[in-house]
Protein backbone atom coordinates (compact mmCIF):
# COMPACT_ATOMS: atom_id res chain seq x y z
CA UNK A 1 0.00 0.00 0.00
CA UNK A 2 1.57 3.31 -0.88
CA UNK A 3 1.83 6.16 1.58
CA UNK A 4 -0.40 8.47 -0.40
CA UNK A 5 -3.29 6.04 -0.03
CA UNK A 6 -2.91 5.39 3.68
CA UNK A 7 -0.50 4.61 6.49
CA UNK A 8 2.19 2.36 5.07
CA UNK A 9 2.06 -1.12 6.61
CA UNK A 10 -1.54 -0.85 7.79
CA UNK A 11 -4.12 -3.50 7.03
CA UNK A 12 -7.24 -1.63 5.91
CA UNK A 13 -9.38 -4.81 5.92
CA UNK A 14 -8.48 -5.45 9.58
CA UNK A 15 -9.21 -1.79 10.45
CA UNK A 16 -12.66 -2.00 8.84
CA UNK A 17 -13.49 -5.33 10.57
CA UNK A 18 -12.59 -3.94 14.04
CA UNK A 19 -14.67 -0.81 13.34
CA UNK A 20 -17.68 -2.89 12.19
CA UNK A 21 -17.46 -5.03 15.37
CA UNK A 22 -17.62 -1.83 17.46
CA UNK A 23 -20.62 -0.55 15.47
CA UNK A 24 -22.45 -3.92 15.78
CA UNK A 25 -21.95 -4.08 19.58
CA UNK A 26 -23.02 -0.47 20.14
CA UNK A 27 -26.09 -0.85 17.88
CA UNK A 28 -27.24 -3.82 20.00
CA UNK A 29 -26.84 -1.68 23.14
CA UNK A 30 -28.69 1.25 21.51
CA UNK A 31 -31.61 -1.02 20.56
CA UNK A 32 -31.78 -2.36 24.13
CA UNK A 33 -31.71 1.18 25.55
CA UNK A 34 -34.48 2.30 23.17
CA UNK A 35 -37.02 -0.03 24.79
CA UNK A 36 -37.35 2.41 27.73
CA UNK A 37 -37.42 5.57 25.60
CA UNK A 38 -41.07 6.65 25.84
CA UNK A 39 -41.26 10.24 27.12
CA UNK A 40 -39.50 13.51 26.28
CA UNK A 41 -37.46 13.13 29.48
CA UNK A 42 -36.31 9.67 28.29
CA UNK A 43 -35.38 10.95 24.82
CA UNK A 44 -33.64 14.21 25.84
CA UNK A 45 -32.27 13.36 29.30
CA UNK A 46 -32.23 9.51 29.45
CA UNK A 47 -34.90 9.65 32.18
CA UNK A 48 -32.23 11.34 34.40
CA UNK A 49 -31.24 7.78 35.29
CA UNK A 50 -27.43 7.89 34.95
CA UNK A 51 -25.22 8.10 38.03
CA UNK A 52 -22.54 10.77 38.46
CA UNK A 53 -19.65 8.42 37.56
CA UNK A 54 -21.51 7.03 34.51
CA UNK A 55 -22.28 10.55 33.29
CA UNK A 56 -18.69 11.65 33.98
CA UNK A 57 -17.38 8.84 31.75
CA UNK A 58 -19.95 9.79 29.07
CA UNK A 59 -18.93 13.48 29.28
CA UNK A 60 -15.29 12.49 28.74
CA UNK A 61 -16.45 10.38 25.76
CA UNK A 62 -18.36 13.38 24.41
CA UNK A 63 -15.49 15.82 24.97
CA UNK A 64 -12.47 13.80 23.82
CA UNK A 65 -12.97 14.14 20.08
CA UNK A 66 -10.67 12.92 17.30
CA UNK A 67 -9.00 16.34 17.50
CA UNK A 68 -8.07 15.65 21.14
CA UNK A 69 -6.66 12.21 20.36
CA UNK A 70 -5.01 12.58 16.94
CA UNK A 71 -4.58 16.35 16.79
CA UNK A 72 -2.96 16.98 20.17
CA UNK A 73 -0.62 13.96 19.95
CA UNK A 74 0.51 15.26 16.52
CA UNK A 75 0.86 18.85 17.78
CA UNK A 76 3.12 17.66 20.65
CA UNK A 77 5.18 15.46 18.30
CA UNK A 78 5.88 18.43 15.98
CA UNK A 79 5.76 21.45 18.33
CA UNK A 80 6.52 19.93 21.73
CA UNK A 81 5.70 22.26 24.64
CA UNK A 82 3.39 24.51 22.58
CA UNK A 83 1.36 21.49 21.44
CA UNK A 84 0.79 20.40 25.06
CA UNK A 85 -0.69 23.83 25.86
CA UNK A 86 -3.83 22.70 23.95
CA UNK A 87 -4.26 19.91 26.52
CA UNK A 88 -3.87 22.40 29.37
CA UNK A 89 -6.51 24.73 27.88
CA UNK A 90 -9.04 21.94 27.28
CA UNK A 91 -8.56 20.59 30.83
CA UNK A 92 -8.60 23.87 32.78
CA UNK A 93 -11.88 24.71 31.03
CA UNK A 94 -13.61 22.08 33.17
CA UNK A 95 -12.97 24.08 36.35
CA UNK A 96 -15.19 26.85 34.93
CA UNK A 97 -17.90 24.26 34.22
CA UNK A 98 -17.56 22.69 37.68
CA UNK A 99 -17.43 25.86 39.78
CA UNK A 100 -19.84 28.13 37.91
CA UNK A 101 -22.23 26.14 35.75
CA UNK A 102 -22.88 22.41 36.34
CA UNK A 103 -24.92 22.33 39.56
CA UNK A 104 -26.81 25.61 39.02
CA UNK A 105 -27.71 24.67 35.45
CA UNK A 106 -28.95 21.22 36.52
CA UNK A 107 -31.17 22.77 39.21
CA UNK A 108 -32.64 25.52 37.03
CA UNK A 109 -33.23 23.87 33.63
CA UNK A 110 -35.18 20.96 32.25
CA UNK A 111 -33.69 19.77 28.95
CA UNK A 112 -31.78 22.58 27.21
CA UNK A 113 -29.79 25.77 27.74
CA UNK A 114 -32.89 27.71 26.61
CA UNK A 115 -34.76 26.53 29.72
CA UNK A 116 -32.24 28.31 31.97
CA UNK A 117 -32.04 31.51 29.91
CA UNK A 118 -35.84 31.80 29.57
CA UNK A 119 -36.55 31.10 33.28
CA UNK A 120 -36.88 34.80 34.20
CA UNK A 121 -37.05 36.40 30.72
CA UNK A 122 -39.63 36.72 27.96
CA UNK A 123 -39.95 33.14 26.71
CA UNK A 124 -40.35 33.51 22.94
CA UNK A 125 -37.40 35.76 21.92
CA UNK A 126 -34.92 34.27 24.42
CA UNK A 127 -35.70 30.64 23.56
CA UNK A 128 -35.41 31.48 19.83
CA UNK A 129 -32.03 33.15 20.43
CA UNK A 130 -30.77 30.22 22.54
CA UNK A 131 -31.83 27.77 19.80
CA UNK A 132 -30.05 29.82 17.09
CA UNK A 133 -26.84 29.89 19.15
CA UNK A 134 -27.09 26.15 19.97
CA UNK A 135 -27.66 25.22 16.33
CA UNK A 136 -24.75 27.45 15.20
CA UNK A 137 -22.25 25.91 17.66
CA UNK A 138 -23.51 22.36 17.02
CA UNK A 139 -23.41 22.74 13.23
CA UNK A 140 -19.83 24.09 13.09
CA UNK A 141 -18.61 21.42 15.51
CA UNK A 142 -20.53 18.75 13.57
CA UNK A 143 -19.12 19.94 10.25
CA UNK A 144 -15.56 19.72 11.58
CA UNK A 145 -16.10 16.18 12.91
CA UNK A 146 -17.72 14.94 9.68
CA UNK A 147 -15.03 16.54 7.52
CA UNK A 148 -12.43 15.03 9.85
CA UNK A 149 -13.99 11.61 9.17
CA UNK A 150 -13.08 11.98 5.48
CA UNK A 151 -9.45 12.74 6.31
CA UNK A 152 -9.27 9.85 8.80
CA UNK A 153 -10.58 7.44 6.19
CA UNK A 154 -7.85 8.45 3.79
CA UNK A 155 -5.25 8.13 6.53
CA UNK A 156 -6.26 4.89 8.25
CA UNK A 157 -8.23 2.81 5.75
CA UNK A 158 -6.35 3.69 2.60
CA UNK A 159 -9.58 4.67 0.81
CA UNK A 160 -8.43 7.32 -1.62
CA UNK A 161 -10.48 9.12 -4.24
CA UNK A 162 -13.37 11.56 -3.86
CA UNK A 163 -16.17 8.98 -4.14
CA UNK A 164 -14.66 6.64 -1.54
CA UNK A 165 -14.35 9.38 1.06
CA UNK A 166 -17.85 10.70 0.30
CA UNK A 167 -19.33 7.23 0.85
CA UNK A 168 -17.57 6.80 4.21
CA UNK A 169 -18.68 10.25 5.44
CA UNK A 170 -22.23 9.27 4.46
CA UNK A 171 -21.91 5.92 6.30
CA UNK A 172 -20.65 7.66 9.48
CA UNK A 173 -23.59 10.09 9.22
CA UNK A 174 -26.17 7.34 8.74
CA UNK A 175 -24.88 5.29 11.72
CA UNK A 176 -24.95 8.43 13.87
CA UNK A 177 -28.56 9.18 12.82
CA UNK A 178 -29.55 5.59 13.73
CA UNK A 179 -28.01 5.98 17.22
CA UNK A 180 -29.95 9.21 17.84
CA UNK A 181 -33.28 8.22 16.27
CA UNK A 182 -33.51 4.87 18.04
CA UNK A 183 -31.63 5.27 21.30
CA UNK A 184 -32.16 8.94 22.12
CA UNK A 185 -29.95 10.30 24.90
CA UNK A 186 -29.81 6.91 26.67
CA UNK A 187 -28.41 5.06 23.65
CA UNK A 188 -26.06 7.94 22.82
CA UNK A 189 -24.77 8.00 26.42
CA UNK A 190 -23.93 4.27 26.37
CA UNK A 191 -22.07 4.72 23.05
CA UNK A 192 -20.05 7.52 24.67
CA UNK A 193 -19.29 5.43 27.77
CA UNK A 194 -18.00 2.51 25.65
CA UNK A 195 -15.99 4.81 23.39
CA UNK A 196 -14.43 6.64 26.38
CA UNK A 197 -13.39 3.32 27.92
CA UNK A 198 -11.85 2.13 24.63
CA UNK A 199 -10.03 5.42 24.04
CA UNK A 200 -8.57 5.65 27.55
CA UNK A 201 -7.58 1.94 27.62
CA UNK A 202 -5.97 2.22 24.16
CA UNK A 203 -4.07 5.41 25.08
CA UNK A 204 -3.00 3.88 28.44
CA UNK A 205 -1.63 0.72 26.75
CA UNK A 206 0.33 2.79 24.21
CA UNK A 207 1.63 5.09 26.98
CA UNK A 208 2.95 2.13 29.02
CA UNK A 209 4.48 0.65 25.85
CA UNK A 210 6.30 3.89 24.98
CA UNK A 211 7.52 4.45 28.55
CA UNK A 212 8.67 0.81 28.74
CA UNK A 213 10.96 1.42 25.76
CA UNK A 214 12.73 4.17 27.74
CA UNK A 215 12.92 2.43 31.13
CA UNK A 216 9.85 4.36 32.42
CA UNK A 217 12.04 7.46 32.46
CA UNK A 218 10.40 10.61 31.03
CA UNK A 219 13.77 12.39 30.75
CA UNK A 220 15.07 9.61 28.49
CA UNK A 221 11.93 9.86 26.33
CA UNK A 222 12.25 13.65 26.00
CA UNK A 223 15.95 13.33 25.12
CA UNK A 224 15.15 10.72 22.43
CA UNK A 225 12.55 13.10 20.92
CA UNK A 226 15.10 15.95 20.93
CA UNK A 227 17.74 13.73 19.26
CA UNK A 228 15.31 12.54 16.58
CA UNK A 229 14.19 16.14 15.92
CA UNK A 230 17.58 17.08 14.43
CA UNK A 231 18.57 20.75 14.41
CA UNK A 232 15.29 22.01 15.83
CA UNK A 233 14.96 19.19 18.36
CA UNK A 234 15.96 21.21 21.42
CA UNK A 235 13.08 23.64 20.78
CA UNK A 236 10.58 20.85 21.55
CA UNK A 237 11.20 21.32 25.28
CA UNK A 238 10.92 25.12 25.29
CA UNK A 239 7.90 27.43 24.93
CA UNK A 240 7.55 29.36 21.69
CA UNK A 241 8.25 26.82 18.92
CA UNK A 242 4.81 27.43 17.40
CA UNK A 243 3.46 30.53 19.13
CA UNK A 244 6.51 32.56 20.10
CA UNK A 245 7.71 33.86 16.74
CA UNK A 246 6.00 37.29 16.69
CA UNK A 247 3.77 39.45 18.85
CA UNK A 248 0.77 38.47 16.72
CA UNK A 249 1.28 34.73 17.23
CA UNK A 250 1.57 35.28 21.00
CA UNK A 251 -1.69 37.23 20.96
CA UNK A 252 -3.23 34.51 18.80
CA UNK A 253 -2.31 31.89 21.36
CA UNK A 254 -3.78 33.99 24.18
CA UNK A 255 -6.98 34.40 22.15
CA UNK A 256 -7.19 30.67 21.42
CA UNK A 257 -6.51 29.83 25.08
CA UNK A 258 -9.29 32.14 26.32
CA UNK A 259 -11.74 30.62 23.80
CA UNK A 260 -10.83 27.06 24.84
CA UNK A 261 -10.99 27.74 28.59
CA UNK A 262 -14.29 29.66 28.48
CA UNK A 263 -15.87 27.84 25.52
CA UNK A 264 -16.33 24.44 27.20
CA UNK A 265 -18.79 25.79 29.79
CA UNK A 266 -20.91 27.15 26.92
CA UNK A 267 -20.89 24.10 24.61
CA UNK A 268 -24.56 23.01 24.33
CA UNK A 269 -23.82 19.27 23.98
CA UNK A 270 -21.73 19.37 27.18
CA UNK A 271 -24.35 21.43 29.08
CA UNK A 272 -27.13 19.03 28.08
CA UNK A 273 -25.28 16.14 29.73
CA UNK A 274 -25.91 17.70 33.18
CA UNK A 275 -29.64 16.92 32.80
CA UNK A 276 -29.11 13.15 32.51
CA UNK A 277 -28.41 12.73 36.24
CA UNK A 278 -31.04 12.56 39.03
CA UNK A 279 -29.63 15.29 41.33
CA UNK A 280 -27.41 18.37 41.35
CA UNK A 281 -24.93 16.45 43.53
CA UNK A 282 -24.63 13.90 40.71
CA UNK A 283 -24.06 16.76 38.24
CA UNK A 284 -21.12 17.92 40.37
CA UNK A 285 -19.78 14.37 40.73
CA UNK A 286 -20.04 13.80 36.98
CA UNK A 287 -17.88 16.89 36.29
CA UNK A 288 -15.27 15.74 38.86
CA UNK A 289 -15.16 12.30 37.16
CA UNK A 290 -14.86 14.00 33.76
CA UNK A 291 -11.98 16.22 35.01
CA UNK A 292 -10.07 13.19 36.35
CA UNK A 293 -10.55 11.07 33.19
CA UNK A 294 -9.85 13.93 30.77
CA UNK A 295 -6.82 15.03 32.83
CA UNK A 296 -5.37 11.51 32.84
CA UNK A 297 -5.99 11.19 29.09
CA UNK A 298 -4.20 14.47 28.35
CA UNK A 299 -1.20 13.26 30.39
CA UNK A 300 -1.18 10.20 28.10
CA UNK A 301 -1.10 12.53 25.05
CA UNK A 302 2.10 14.09 26.41
CA UNK A 303 3.83 10.68 26.35
CA UNK A 304 2.23 9.68 23.02
CA UNK A 305 3.24 12.97 21.38
CA UNK A 306 6.87 12.88 22.48
CA UNK A 307 6.86 9.08 21.87
CA UNK A 308 5.77 9.64 18.26
CA UNK A 309 8.48 12.30 17.91
CA UNK A 310 11.13 9.91 19.31
CA UNK A 311 10.08 6.62 17.65
CA UNK A 312 8.49 7.74 14.34
CA UNK A 313 10.24 11.09 13.90
CA UNK A 314 8.88 14.46 12.75
CA UNK A 315 9.99 13.97 9.12
CA UNK A 316 7.94 10.79 8.65
CA UNK A 317 4.93 12.33 10.45
CA UNK A 318 5.03 15.46 8.25
CA UNK A 319 5.13 13.41 5.03
CA UNK A 320 2.21 11.10 5.96
CA UNK A 321 -1.34 11.84 4.72
CA UNK A 322 -3.16 13.91 7.30
CA UNK A 323 0.24 15.39 8.41
CA UNK A 324 0.26 15.82 12.21
CA UNK A 325 -2.93 13.75 12.62
CA UNK A 326 -0.86 10.72 11.55
CA UNK A 327 1.39 10.82 14.64
CA UNK A 328 -0.68 8.52 16.92
CA UNK A 329 -1.57 5.95 14.19
CA UNK A 330 2.08 5.81 13.00
CA UNK A 331 3.20 5.31 16.60
CA UNK A 332 0.63 2.48 17.02
CA UNK A 333 1.96 0.84 13.85
CA UNK A 334 5.58 1.05 15.10
CA UNK A 335 4.64 -0.38 18.50
CA UNK A 336 2.11 -3.12 17.77
CA UNK A 337 1.94 -3.50 13.99
CA UNK A 338 -1.31 -3.66 12.00
CA UNK A 339 -3.38 -5.09 14.92
CA UNK A 340 -2.72 -2.14 17.27
CA UNK A 341 -3.16 0.28 14.36
CA UNK A 342 -6.50 -1.41 13.57
CA UNK A 343 -7.64 -0.95 17.17
CA UNK A 344 -6.52 2.71 17.25
CA UNK A 345 -8.25 3.41 13.90
CA UNK A 346 -11.49 1.86 15.21
CA UNK A 347 -11.22 3.97 18.38
CA UNK A 348 -10.70 7.12 16.26
CA UNK A 349 -13.85 6.33 14.24
CA UNK A 350 -15.78 5.47 17.42
CA UNK A 351 -14.69 8.88 18.72
CA UNK A 352 -16.18 10.67 15.72
CA UNK A 353 -19.40 8.62 15.92
CA UNK A 354 -19.92 9.32 19.63
CA UNK A 355 -19.23 13.06 19.33
CA UNK A 356 -21.49 13.60 16.29
CA UNK A 357 -24.30 11.61 17.96
CA UNK A 358 -24.07 13.86 21.04
CA UNK A 359 -24.08 17.01 18.88
CA UNK A 360 -27.05 15.82 16.80
CA UNK A 361 -29.28 15.01 19.76
CA UNK A 362 -28.45 18.40 21.34
CA UNK A 363 -29.29 20.33 18.16
CA UNK A 364 -32.52 18.37 17.56
CA UNK A 365 -33.61 18.80 21.22
CA UNK A 366 -32.97 22.54 21.05
CA UNK A 367 -35.11 22.96 17.94
CA UNK A 368 -37.94 20.65 19.06
CA UNK A 369 -38.09 21.84 22.71
CA UNK A 370 -37.17 25.54 22.43
CA UNK A 371 -38.45 26.52 18.98
CA UNK A 372 -41.24 24.09 18.04
CA UNK A 373 -42.80 23.21 21.40
CA UNK A 374 -42.23 26.48 23.31
CA UNK A 375 -42.25 29.20 20.62
CA UNK A 376 -44.42 27.85 17.78
CA UNK A 377 -46.83 25.69 19.80
CA UNK A 378 -46.72 27.82 23.02
CA UNK A 379 -46.31 24.64 25.05
CA UNK A 380 -49.53 23.12 23.67
CA UNK A 381 -48.04 19.85 22.41
CA UNK A 382 -47.85 16.32 23.77
CA UNK A 383 -44.47 14.91 24.79
CA UNK A 384 -44.86 12.25 22.09
CA UNK A 385 -45.38 14.97 19.47
CA UNK A 386 -42.31 16.86 20.70
CA UNK A 387 -40.13 13.73 20.54
CA UNK A 388 -41.42 13.01 17.01
CA UNK A 389 -40.37 16.53 15.93
CA UNK A 390 -36.95 16.01 17.58
CA UNK A 391 -36.45 12.79 15.60
CA UNK A 392 -37.41 14.48 12.32
CA UNK A 393 -35.01 17.34 13.17
CA UNK A 394 -32.23 14.80 13.85
CA UNK A 395 -32.79 13.38 10.35
CA UNK A 396 -32.53 16.84 8.78
CA UNK A 397 -29.43 17.79 10.83
CA UNK A 398 -27.82 14.44 9.97
CA UNK A 399 -28.44 15.00 6.26
CA UNK A 400 -27.02 18.55 6.47
CA UNK A 401 -23.97 17.25 8.38
CA UNK A 402 -23.31 14.61 5.70
CA UNK A 403 -23.63 17.19 2.90
CA UNK A 404 -21.48 19.72 4.80
CA UNK A 405 -18.84 17.10 5.65
CA UNK A 406 -18.59 16.07 1.98
CA UNK A 407 -18.26 19.71 0.84
CA UNK A 408 -15.67 20.59 3.54
CA UNK A 409 -13.66 17.34 3.51
CA UNK A 410 -10.70 18.85 1.64
CA UNK A 411 -10.81 22.17 3.48
CA UNK A 412 -8.90 23.33 6.53
CA UNK A 413 -11.43 22.47 9.25
CA UNK A 414 -9.41 23.58 12.29
CA UNK A 415 -11.04 27.00 12.14
CA UNK A 416 -14.51 25.37 12.38
CA UNK A 417 -13.66 23.88 15.78
CA UNK A 418 -12.16 27.21 16.87
CA UNK A 419 -15.35 28.92 15.68
CA UNK A 420 -17.52 26.50 17.68
CA UNK A 421 -15.55 27.21 20.87
CA UNK A 422 -15.42 30.95 20.20
CA UNK A 423 -19.20 31.13 19.57
CA UNK A 424 -19.89 29.07 22.70
CA UNK A 425 -17.63 31.33 24.80
CA UNK A 426 -18.97 34.55 23.24
CA UNK A 427 -22.72 33.96 22.75
CA UNK A 428 -23.58 31.32 25.38
CA UNK A 429 -21.34 31.72 28.42
CA UNK A 430 -21.89 35.48 29.12
CA UNK A 431 -25.67 34.99 28.90
CA UNK A 432 -25.62 31.91 31.18
CA UNK A 433 -23.43 33.62 33.81
CA UNK A 434 -25.46 36.85 33.74
CA UNK A 435 -28.71 34.85 34.04
CA UNK A 436 -27.46 32.87 37.04
CA UNK A 437 -25.62 35.63 38.95
CA UNK A 438 -26.89 39.14 37.97
CA UNK A 439 -30.21 40.25 39.45
CA UNK A 440 -30.68 43.17 37.02
CA UNK A 441 -30.14 41.07 33.84
CA UNK A 442 -33.15 41.08 31.49
CA UNK A 443 -34.47 40.00 28.09
CA UNK A 444 -32.80 42.77 26.08
CA UNK A 445 -29.44 42.03 27.70
CA UNK A 446 -29.80 38.32 26.87
CA UNK A 447 -30.68 39.03 23.23
CA UNK A 448 -27.84 41.54 22.80
CA UNK A 449 -25.23 39.17 24.28
CA UNK A 450 -26.40 36.09 22.32
CA UNK A 451 -26.96 37.69 18.91
CA UNK A 452 -24.17 40.25 19.38
CA UNK A 453 -21.65 37.61 20.48
CA UNK A 454 -22.66 35.36 17.58
CA UNK A 455 -22.41 38.17 15.00
CA UNK A 456 -19.10 39.59 16.26
CA UNK A 457 -17.50 36.12 16.36
CA UNK A 458 -18.59 35.07 12.88
CA UNK A 459 -17.65 38.43 11.29
CA UNK A 460 -14.17 38.36 12.88
CA UNK A 461 -13.61 34.74 11.81
CA UNK A 462 -14.71 35.42 8.20
CA UNK A 463 -12.25 38.33 7.96
CA UNK A 464 -9.41 36.53 9.76
CA UNK A 465 -6.30 34.81 8.33
CA UNK A 466 -7.96 31.44 9.09
CA UNK A 467 -10.25 32.04 6.09
CA UNK A 468 -7.99 34.00 3.71
CA UNK A 469 -4.62 35.67 3.36
CA UNK A 470 -2.06 33.34 4.93
CA UNK A 471 1.18 33.02 2.94
CA UNK A 472 1.69 29.99 0.68
CA UNK A 473 3.85 27.21 2.15
CA UNK A 474 6.69 26.57 -0.35
CA UNK A 475 6.73 22.84 0.53
CA UNK A 476 3.03 22.17 -0.21
CA UNK A 477 2.29 25.05 -2.56
CA UNK A 478 -0.85 25.79 -0.51
CA UNK A 479 -1.89 28.41 1.98
CA UNK A 480 -3.05 27.37 5.47
CA UNK A 481 -6.18 29.54 4.96
CA UNK A 482 -9.47 27.91 4.04
CA UNK A 483 -9.93 29.89 0.80
CA UNK A 484 -6.89 29.76 -1.49
CA UNK A 485 -5.58 32.54 -3.74
CA UNK A 486 -7.50 35.49 -2.24
CA UNK A 487 -6.90 37.83 0.67
CA UNK A 488 -9.74 39.83 2.24
CA UNK A 489 -8.67 39.55 5.90
CA UNK A 490 -8.35 42.65 8.09
CA UNK A 491 -8.59 41.05 11.54
CA UNK A 492 -5.06 39.85 12.47
CA UNK A 493 -5.89 36.87 14.75
CA UNK A 494 -6.98 33.34 13.75
CA UNK A 495 -9.28 33.06 16.76
CA UNK A 496 -11.53 36.01 17.73
CA UNK A 497 -11.95 35.06 21.43
CA UNK A 498 -9.75 37.89 22.74
CA UNK A 499 -12.14 40.46 21.20
CA UNK A 500 -15.49 38.65 20.86
CA UNK A 501 -15.80 37.35 24.45
CA UNK A 502 -15.33 40.75 26.18
CA UNK A 503 -17.57 42.29 23.47
CA UNK A 504 -20.38 39.82 24.29
CA UNK A 505 -20.10 40.54 28.05
CA UNK A 506 -20.16 44.28 27.27
CA UNK A 507 -23.20 43.95 24.96
CA UNK A 508 -25.08 41.94 27.61
CA UNK A 509 -24.38 44.64 30.20
CA UNK A 510 -25.25 47.50 27.81
CA UNK A 511 -28.50 45.88 26.63
CA UNK A 512 -29.55 45.36 30.24
CA UNK A 513 -28.85 48.87 31.54
CA UNK A 514 -30.57 50.47 28.50
CA UNK A 515 -33.77 48.49 29.21
CA UNK A 516 -36.25 49.29 31.99
CA UNK A 517 -37.47 45.68 32.28
CA UNK A 518 -36.88 44.12 35.72
CA UNK A 519 -38.15 40.96 37.34
CA UNK A 520 -36.60 40.79 40.82
CA UNK A 521 -39.17 38.26 42.07
CA UNK A 522 -38.39 35.79 39.31
CA UNK A 523 -34.64 36.20 39.92
CA UNK A 524 -35.12 35.45 43.63
CA UNK A 525 -37.05 32.27 42.70
CA UNK A 526 -34.31 31.26 40.26
CA UNK A 527 -31.56 31.93 42.83
CA UNK A 528 -33.24 29.74 45.48
CA UNK A 529 -33.83 26.97 42.95
CA UNK A 530 -30.28 27.16 41.54
CA UNK A 531 -28.60 27.07 44.96
CA UNK A 532 -30.87 24.63 46.81
CA UNK A 533 -32.38 22.44 44.07
CA UNK A 534 -35.92 23.18 45.32
CA UNK A 535 -38.33 22.48 42.45
CA UNK A 536 -35.59 21.06 40.21
CA UNK A 537 -36.37 18.31 37.70
CA UNK A 538 -36.41 14.83 39.21
CA UNK A 539 -35.50 11.45 37.75
CA UNK A 540 -38.29 9.59 35.97
CA UNK A 541 -39.12 6.17 37.42
CA UNK A 542 -40.51 3.49 35.17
Amino acid sequence: MNLAAGVEGSNSTLNIIIFLVFVAITLVIVFRASRNTKTASDYYAAGRAFTGPQNGIAISGDYLSAASFLGIAGAIAINGYDGFLYSIGFLVAWLVALLLVAELLRNTGKFTMGDVLAFRMKQTPVRAAAAVSTLAVSFFYLLAQMAGAGGLVNLLLGISGEAGQDIVIAVVGVIMIVYVLIGGMKGTTWVQIIKAALLIVGAFAMTLWVLGKYGFNLSSLFQAAVDKGGKGGAALLDPGKQYGKTGTTKLDFLSLGIALVLGTAGLPHVLMRFYTVPTARDARRSVVWAIVLIGVFYLFTLVLGYGAGAIVGPDKISKAPGTTNAAAPLLALELGGPVLLGFISAVAFATILAVVAGLTITASASFAHDVYASVLKKGQISTGGEVRVARITALVIGALAIAGGILAKSQNVAFLVALAFAVAASANLPTILYSLFWKRFNTQGALWSIYGGLLVTIVLIVFSPAVSGKPVDPKTGKSASMIQGVDFHWFPLDNPGLVSIPAAFLLGWLGTVLSKERNAGKYAEMEVRALTGAGAEKAVSH
